[in-house]
């Protein structure tokens, strides 16, 4: 039984099916209203891709970092390069599992029409999935968590402490941050191109985006369901969450409500509300984010090996025997799973003979860099065959866990991801990136959060004070104006401070530690 939601929607039951017409949903905020000719035969994702392409915040990402900082080599990846590779990655995934899928006659197979579409809404999902990113990556996003958590109690306004002025999920979005949520906010809303709707891009794009569709409160770490290990979405968006939701059908009636009463939170809890029927509203992920997912997954734990072995983070030998020699190993107890591993990592040494017959210069990277590409055809073999498997699962809203779940992809990533870890993460280039993150991005926030509290208010405000927000870009400011108009005095404190993480994470690298250079009289 469908139920109807509150802006006209329809609201699953738990355990029916989700269907690929709902999930292509091509529901904007805002109707579009260009100029249509008869010629352009492009479908809504096409146009959501031309969208993104021609806008400021997609061209911000070459200057933001991948893994290395600030790089002066061509050949390391930036967060655009690494976005690029993604969104191919994931249009190929979408292609392939779409086939397979109807290949083998399981119901539900998305149709020829449906591919196509599907596989252009993954080309543009990875393109923008980490447009909310801060300057310095993770690290950037490490940083303003622990500057709400350190911060938020210390300040004051109007002679009481800050947090007290903010609800339970203000605060924790704050002290939470997520570049997901930011990306979700950002292309709905900040990047200006015609109105209040930012890119007004489609509602089935906007959910593939949401890896996890719950808000700040929910949020729960420990839990094997990976959609509760970060939040998708702030306070602010959260009737846009919904409506996005209803769009696609991902909004689902929970039939029985007492396994998800822990996680209410009564009216902050956004996703998650008692219905009518006494039944508990939740959202599931698209389908579609579990392949995003895993192209993001296999991108960056391939490339930052690449990344690494080509600046000499890492030798031949290294990484030859932190792969034979993982200690992930002893835990296996499945012999096939074991011996699939174990092909792959004999596959490094024929790629080393190879180079070697044919005299190239540098035969040790040679077979890293063609070891990496064997790698990731087998991790993509490996996604297809598991989001098969799981797809009934995964259109009933009920698969919890990522493409690579206790099988071997997610055994080679995980080694990858220790490999990474011991030579990558923990280099001095690394290091450095993490005390440059927490000076730079923690220096601003010293500067912008006191600045932002009186803003917009009739409290007095210091002449630099004054200053500083005039240097917060004009759209953001208009987005803070349209959002704050009607609102108490708790709510418009809480889009102020949003207000400056929007200008902080719309920074370059480059920018961010120039403005921090000149506030600190370093030229």
């Amino acid at each position: 039984m469908l139920r109807q939601a509150p802006d006209g929607g329809k609201i699953k039951a738990s355990g029916s099916c989700l269907n690929w017409n709902d999930l292509l949903s091509t529901q904007r905020m805002r109707p579009s209203h260009g100029h249509k000719n008869h010629y352009d035969g492009r479908n809504a994702f096409e146009k959501d891709y031309h969208r993104i392409i021609l806008s400021a915040s997609f061209r911000r990402l070459q200057d933001k970092t991948q893994v290395f900082p600030l790089d002066q080599s061509d050949f390391v990846r930036t967060r655009l390069t690494h976005s690029l590779e993604v969104s191919s990655l994931a249009k190929s995934l979408g292609e392939q599992t779409s086939e397979l899928l109807r290949q083998r006659g399981i119901e539900g197979a998305p149709n020829p029409d449906q591919q196509k579409e599907l596989s252009d809404l993954l080309l543009c999902a990875g393109l923008i999935h980490d447009l909310g990113n801060p300057p310095f990556g993770h690290y950037g996003e490490t940083t303003i968590r622990n500057w709400y958590k350190t911060h938020l109690r210390s300040l004051e306004f109007r002679g009481k402490p800050l947090w007290t002025w903010l609800k339970p999920q203000m605060q924790a979005d704050l002290e939470n941050f997520e570049g997901n949520a930011q990306a979700l906010r950002l292309v709905s809303k900040l990047h200006f191109m015609v109105d209040e709707h930012g890119m007004n891009l489609t509602s089935a794009l906007l959910n593939t985006l949401i890896k996890y569709p719950v808000n700040s409160l929910a949020i729960d770490a420990n839990t094997e369901d990976v959609r509760y290990h970060k939040m998708g979405y702030f306070y602010q968006e959260r009737d846009l969450f919904e409506t996005i939701c209803n769009a696609t059908g991902t909004m689902l009636v929970e039939e029985r409500p007492e396994a998800y009463i822990a996680e209410n939170t009564g009216e902050d809890a956004g996703q998650m509300s008692f219905g009518p029927d006494n039944g508990l509203r939740r959202s599931c992920r698209h389908p579609l984010t579990y392949l995003l997912e895993a192209a993001d997954d296999i991108s960056y734990r391939t490339a930052d090996l690449e990344d690494a072995s080509r600046k000499g983070k890492i030798t031949f030998g290294q990484l030859q025997d932190s792969l034979e020699h993982s200690e992930r190993l002893a835990d296996i107890g499945d012999e096939k799973l074991l011996e699939q591993y174990r092909a792959v990592v004999r596959e490094l040494s024929h790629r080393l003979s190879i180079a070697r017959e044919k005299k190239i210069q540098n035969p040790e990277l040679y077979a890293i860099q063609n070891w990496i590409i064997f790698v990731q055809t087998q991790l993509i073999q490996s996604v297809i065959e598991s989001y098969a498997e799981h797809y009934p699962k995964i259109m009933r809203g009920q698969y919890n866990y990522d493409l690579f779940h206790e099988n071997f992809a997610g055994l080679l990533l995980d080694v990858l991801g220790d490999i990474a870890y011991d030579y990558v993460f923990s280099s001095q280039a690394i290091v450095q990136l993490e005390v440059a993150s927490d000076a730079i991005i923690g220096g601003l926030l010293d500067k912008f959060v006191p600045a932002c509290i009186n803003f917009d208010t009739e409290l007095e405000q210091k002449p630099v004070d004054k200053r500083l927000m005039d240097l917060v870009s004009d759209n953001y400011r208009a987005n803070y104006y349209r959002e704050a108009a009607g609102r108490d005095e708790g709510y418009r404190l809480y889009l102020r401070l949003l207000l400056v993480n929007d200008y902080i994470c719309g920074m370059t690298d480059s920018f961010a530690k120039n403005l921090y250079y000149k506030f600190n009289g370093i030229y």
